[in-house]
């Protein structure tokens, strides 16, 4: 009997999910070899430091309800975690707005005609929705009317992504808030208010000196347990035979190229890329590759010779006037990310697609643009500007296009049939992963190597647990779960019984009382008394008047009791619907925490 061969691993990509597989291989015994493109670990979560200033590319909170990935951060870092305090507006038509948006502030930014305007475009959209929701633009037009969707979402959505919210698909948006559910909504009213969701939109953890030094952290310990990695090393060929790889072919720090093989490959690199590189790949599959679109971007960074500018983390430029997407204040991030407390640092970032003019227009003149913008949008003068840098970060997003999900599932039906091969984190998968999911897919890959396990890594951050919003019959099982907890807390008045109770109670109350005036001798009061005649015709203080009371008195109350009811139903309906939008328009602060 054959003995099996000793695993080696070879990870390529050392951002989020590679290292943290690369981690979790050197915790069961298996020190690995990372391949990394770039002169520093993290990927997109990298920081980068220019002159003791502190840079993070995209502004990355670190917030996570998986408890083993809040371990890895709080074993990692210890103290240099720290517990930040989140506050981010929009800024649109030379206003600031709250964001989460606050429905009274964004109201009265706009002014009463379009607050009108919006509110009848909500109403318009609850009563006649799209029925088919493809889009994004659908998505967000069935939730808030199209009006508001306008206004606060198209032109900055447009601008992250260079594509119109009408080819932009709706499982992004959905993706992005997968808490979001009626669900949601009733924890957040009837069980603990607010505190389900106040977390995330409230405060989030960050380490000091930003992303990049967690990952600098966990790149010395996967060292220091026996693994490798190389900085500088692009992946330029993939060889495989059948089903397997047999061995990657990596350029080492700009020389010349290295073969490694292996038992076993871990890959976060873009998915496409990895097609592209794979030797032999096949024909479909690859015409597949170079179908995936991605959007690129790049951060400015300034430094500002004021003490302070604004209290936000960053704000959002809607504004279509300038083409500045976000803006980064890292002080707020963290102090520590400034050397010198007499100054601010900015990063204004830019949304763009490599090739294109902003892509490759020259660092002075981006830094010229960047100085003009911010004094255009009023946060600082051109003259407090001391010096600027630029960093770019090609395939930073997955673009979700019309046509992506077809080209991805021929090339996912291919990937899955190689036996030692799995690919993972946001680029490995095109998919929009927040970081801490990245890294669920790094631990799951390593256990279905270590242990033979058959975690399926595309399910993270797509399955039912995070597709709610978009799950018919999920929503529909929700929407129960409401009503019936609605009902139980407030129940449904019926109206022709609550009527009838009111005017039957307040008839016999009227002819009591006055029988017992009638029977009792009430003449100093009965004058008094009869002047209820102006509100009950035909009332007195006799028998007859007693009767005519009752009488009047059952159908008035039964009136007022009815209308009673009515109009407690529809306070209780309508109370519920704006605590649940106000839910919602919180939770889809993620549609712009791009990172």
């Amino acid at each position: 009997m054959t003995a099996e061969p000793e695993k080696k691993v070879v990870v390529i990509g050392a951002g989020p999910a590679g290292l943290t597989a690369a981690y979790q291989l050197t915790r069961h015994n298996l020190p690995p070899v990372v391949l990394e493109q770039n002169d520093k670990v993290g990927g997109i979560a990298c920081t980068e430091n220019y002159k003791g200033y502190y840079f993070d590319m995209g502004g990355h909170r670190f917030f996570t309800k998986a408890d083993e990935v809040k371990t890895f951060w709080r074993e990692t870092l210890g103290d240099d975690f720290l517990r930040r305090r989140r506050l981010s507006r929009i800024f649109y038509r030379g206003r600031f707005f709250h964001y989460p948006l606050k429905i009274m502030n964004a109201f009265l930014g706009l002014g009463l005609w379009q607050a009108i305007l919006i509110l009848l475009s909500y109403i318009k959209w609850q009563i006649f929705p799209y029925k088919q929701v493809v889009t994004f633009e659908h998505w967000v037009t069935n939730r808030f009317g199209r009006r508001l969707f306008e206004i606060f979402f198209k032109t900055y959505t447009e601008k992250v992504w260079g594509i119109p919210c009408s080819e932009l698909r709706a499982e992004w948006a959905a993706q992005r808030i997968k808490d979001l559910s009626l669900k949601s909504a009733l924890i957040s009213v009837f069980v603990k208010p607010r505190e389900a969701i106040a977390t995330l939109i409230e405060e989030f953890d960050y380490p000091r000196l930003g992303p990049g030094m967690l990952w600098n952290q966990v790149r010395e310990r996967i060292e220091q347990r026996g693994g490798t990695v190389h900085l500088n090393s692009p992946v330029t060929k993939i060889h495989r035979t059948g089903n397997r790889i047999d061995y990657v072919v990596a350029s080492r720090n700009g020389g010349g190229e290295t073969v490694i093989p292996g038992t076993d490959f871990i890959s976060s690199m873009p998915v496409s890329e990895f097609i592209k590189k794979l030797d032999p790949a096949p024909a479909a599959v690859l015409d597949a590759a170079n179908k995936l679109a991605y959007r690129d971007f790049l951060i400015v960074c300034l430094i500002i010779n004021r003490r302070n500018l604004f209290p936000d983390n960053w704000i959002y430029v809607h504004s279509p006037n300038v083409r500045v997407g976000r803006i980064q204040n890292f002080k707020n991030w963290s102090p520590d990310m400034v050397p010198d407390v007499t100054k601010t640092s900015l990063g204004l970032e830019y949304f763009c697609t490599e090739g294109d003019d902003i892509w490759s227009m020259p660092d002075g003149q981006l830094v010229e643009l960047a100085r003009r913008e911010l004094k255009q949008i009023g946060l600082a003068d051109s003259s407090d500007v001391i010096e600027g840098c630029v960093y770019r970060v090609p395939k930073a997003y997955p673009v979700y296009n019309s046509t992506y999900h077809g080209y991805l599932q021929i090339i996912r039906e291919f990937l899955d049939g190689l036996e030692n091969f799995q690919t993972i984190g946001r680029n490995g998968l095109h998919r929009y992963n927040n970081q801490d999911h990245s890294m669920i897919t790094g631990m799951l890959a390593v256990r279905n190597v270590v242990f033979g396990e058959k975690n399926d890594i595309w399910a993270v951050n797509s399955d039912l647990r995070y597709q709610e919003e978009i799950q018919p019959d999920e929503r529909k099982k929700d929407e129960k779960r409401l009503a019936e907890t609605i009902t139980r807390v407030f129940p449904k008045l019926d109206p022709v019984s609550f009527g009838l109770s009111a005017g039957i109670t307040g008839g016999l109350g009227v002819f009591l009382a006055t029988l017992f005036l009638v029977f009792n001798g009430g003449e100093t009061i009965a004058p008094y008394v009869e002047l209820f005649g102006y509100f009950l015709p035909g009332f007195t203080v006799s028998l007859w008047g007693a009767l005519m009371g009752l009488v009047d008195m059952f159908m008035l109350g039964f009136v007022f009791g009815s209308a009673a009811a009515y109009f407690r139903n529809l306070m209780v309906f309508v109370s519920a619907r704006m605590i649940h939008q106000d839910i919602e328009l919180q939770l889809l602060q993620r549609l712009f925490d791009f990172d």
